[in-house]
């Protein structure tokens, strides 16, 4: 919402109709809004819906019926209650309030500061903007919030971290009593106090004053009715250090929480998360400073909030909204550049860790640190323009192929479904490609209700059907095939080979090539694989379908995983990591015949033409040869791939047919970057 291109007021959705934009306006806006609303209802059910035993558990550690607010004794004996005093002193109240009455109202309370922290930061974006990011922020904020993950954690524990960063942000608006709510944020979460450099910094000292002010006299105040407390927390503790249990988990996206999962303890850990975190602040607060100058000042709220998560000794998933707001700035000079950040901040923000990478020991450094390493980089590393920048308004365009005509009066070509001639962003492509097949493997689990035993009777009664089929059109050779290649030693070793290697190695070559080569020609051959993708999905989830070797009593061998044991859950060790009766249609065919496809056509030579042909037809011989594929299941793949191109060509056109060579630097502007303009993909 901070990206979008600035137009004067007659040109909102690019048609010079005053009637018609306002009309379309409206219609957006109430249409976001319904769905802010069934997202805040869902996130609310899903709360309520939990047994009282699993939600809201924090709330109930603390003022629950054996909540630690309930004792005569210290808030911190029992080692359950991390927050400040003051906070004990603000929850306290609360103790007398029913349990079930208290969660409805926590609930709602909560979801009522989030639709208000939505409302607050989409009035703080930088201005000017336009009369249709003006009207729309306010209900993409709010249903970014909900689905966040910081938001969710908050919902389903019962915690209060909304409550700082709403203050802070009324703050940012306010302008006498910034200081004082600042100062009461301070009072909740200490490394709020880092909000008064940047006060101080850009002139207005009396409001840092304030804050320094508001937080002493409410943290005194908290200390004349609990000076007990007050002294553990503060002295014993260090304003909350070492409070909590488990401060190397995962959850815990500090600095501090890192170095203790590198197996960094002991002195040597308190001076270099001491040395990190002042690099940190110097770095960070003197960025957050300059883009307040800038009058960026939600940015400069989300750097400083970023620098607070990284230097807190412990920052939990709750208390992670800072990162999300650091969407506002814009980076990169090229409008393709432009999405990369903000997509990426989304999905960090959004999604588990495990989607953005894989589960391997390689890449636990970054999976584990991943929100933090955002936070950094928003912190101390993304160079974000500046509202003097040239490109700041006014990005370098994308290049557009000429616009065609629509296949079909009644299928028009999708309007904003240009043909790009440009370099896609590779960190964005890269991301995109992750997070589209952590999807892909959560719909396959899905199909059969989470687990893979889940849709066995299904699957085997499909699996019948289709053998049935088969012997009927007489094209039952699986067993035959299967046989003799477990029989015939190479057969075996190639075709496992090939099943185990191949399925992922030859779609991403043939990516990397079009990527750097054919940049127009990688985006028409990724689209059509991405529907192909797609619509195997539906199939997977529409039609279950055991593979041969999962098919006992046919008496087939599997020669990749070996003797599969039915008597567990999971039939042994490899098949557990994936839905294993996601076989119709074969993207193990598809993707191999996609691949083909793409070679014969795009390839300047005959014999790799040729080469490309022979991948599926090889993939064809292993699927079945190892038990793994119905013959079925790859004419399944081959109408899924056909689907794709032809979803594509119907969609967007026909792919540009002359090579194109672009630089790797800026995407040069030609005048065929209006021509493919809305107004001209009319139907013929």
């Amino acid at each position: 919402m901070a990206n979008v291109e600035h137009r004067g007021p007659g040109d909102v959705l690019g048609t010079g109709q005053a009637g018609e934009p306002g009309a379309r306006m409206g219609a957006a806006r109430v249409v976001l809004w319904l769905l802010a609303a069934v997202l805040a209802i869902r996130q609310m059910a899903v709360v309520l819906r939990t047994p009282e035993g699993d939600r809201l558990t924090d709330l109930e550690t603390w003022i629950g019926p054996e909540g630690v607010l309930h004792v005569n004794g210290s808030f911190y004996d029992a080692d359950k209650f991390t927050g400040t005093p003051f906070a004990g002193l603000v929850l306290k109240p609360l103790t007398r309030a029913g349990e079930q009455a208290l969660g409805w109202g926590w609930t709602f309370g909560t979801l009522g500061l989030v639709v208000v922290l939505g409302v607050v930061a989409a009035r703080a974006l930088p201005q000017p903007v336009t009369r249709r990011t003006s009207l729309l922020a306010a209900p993409v904020a709010v249903s970014l919030l909900i689905l966040s993950l910081p938001v969710r954690n908050t919902l389903y524990l019962g915690q209060t971290s909304i409550l700082p960063v709403l203050l802070v942000l009324f703050a940012v608006r306010g302008q006498r009593s910034c200081g004082v709510l600042i100062g009461v944020a301070a009072a909740l979460q200490p490394t709020m106090l880092l909000f008064a450099v940047p006060l101080w910094f850009t002139g207005r000292k009396r409001a840092a004053a304030a804050t320094g002010g508001s937080f002493a006299a409410v943290t005194a105040l908290a200390w004349a009715a609990m000076p007990s407390d007050s002294t553990t927390y503060w002295i014993h503790h260090l304003a909350g250090t070492g409070l909590g249990a488990d401060p190397d988990a995962n959850a815990n996206q500090s600095l501090h929480g890192m170095l203790l999962r590198a197996g960094i303890e002991g002195p040597l850990e308190i001076a270099v998360f001491l040395a990190l975190s002042a690099a940190v602040i110097a770095v960070g607060l003197r960025r957050a400073v300059r883009y307040a100058r800038d009058g960026q000042l939600l940015l400069a709220v989300a750097i400083t909030g970023c620098v607070a998560v990284a230097v807190s000794p412990t920052t939990w998933q709750h208390q992670l909204l800072w990162v999300l707001f650091a969407v506002v700035g814009r980076v990169g000079k090229r409008q393709s550049d432009r999405y990369m950040w903000p997509v990426a901040v989304i999905l960090v923000s959004t999604l588990p860790a495990k989607m953005m990478l894989p589960n391997m020991s390689v890449t636990a450094p970054i999976r584990d640190n991943i929100v933090l390493i955002a936070a950094l980089a928003a912190a101390v590393v993304v160079p974000f323009l500046s509202r003097s920048h040239p490109q700041y308004r006014d990005p370098i365009p994308t290049e557009y192929a000429e616009p065609v005509p629509a296949r079909w009066s009644r299928i028009p070509l999708v309007p904003f479904w240009r043909r790009v001639l440009a370099r896609p962003n590779l960190l964005l492509e890269l991301l995109l490609i992750r997070v589209g097949y952590s999807a892909y493997q959560q719909v396959r689990l899905a199909a059969t209700g989470g687990t893979i035993s889940g849709g066995r009777a299904d699957a085997e009664h499909h699996g019948a059907q289709v053998h049935a089929i088969e012997r009927f059109l007489h094209i039952d050779i699986e067993h035959w095939f299967n046989h003799l290649t477990a029989r015939t030693g190479w057969m075996e070793d190639f075709f496992n080979f090939y099943y185990t290697s191949f399925h992922f190695l030859v779609p991403l070559s043939v990516l990397a090539v079009l990527y750097v080569r054919r940049p127009a020609d990688y985006r028409w051959a990724r689209s059509a694989l991405g529907f192909a993708t797609v619509l195997a999905l539906i199939g997977f989830w529409a039609y279950p379908l055991a593979p041969p070797r999962l098919m006992p009593e046919l008496g087939f061998i599997d020669t990749v995983h070996g003797v599969q044991d039915f008597t567990q859950p999971d039939y042994g060790t490899l098949t557990q990591l994936t839905n294993q009766y996601a076989a119709m249609p074969s993207l193990h065919f598809g993707w191999s015949l996609w691949c083909g496809l793409v070679i014969a056509v795009l390839a300047p030579r005959w014999w790799m033409k040729a080469l490309g042909l022979l991948h599926p037809f090889f993939t064809v011989c292993a699927i079945v040869g190892t038990g793994n594929h119905w013959v079925l299941d790859a004419v399944g793949g081959a109408a899924v791939v056909g689907a794709g191109f032809g979803l594509t060509y119907v969609l967007s056109g026909p792919r540009v047919r002359q090579p194109l060579k672009v630089a790797t630097g800026a995407e040069p502007v030609t005048g065929t970057s209006k021509a493919g303009s809305a107004k001209d993909r009319t139907p013929s």
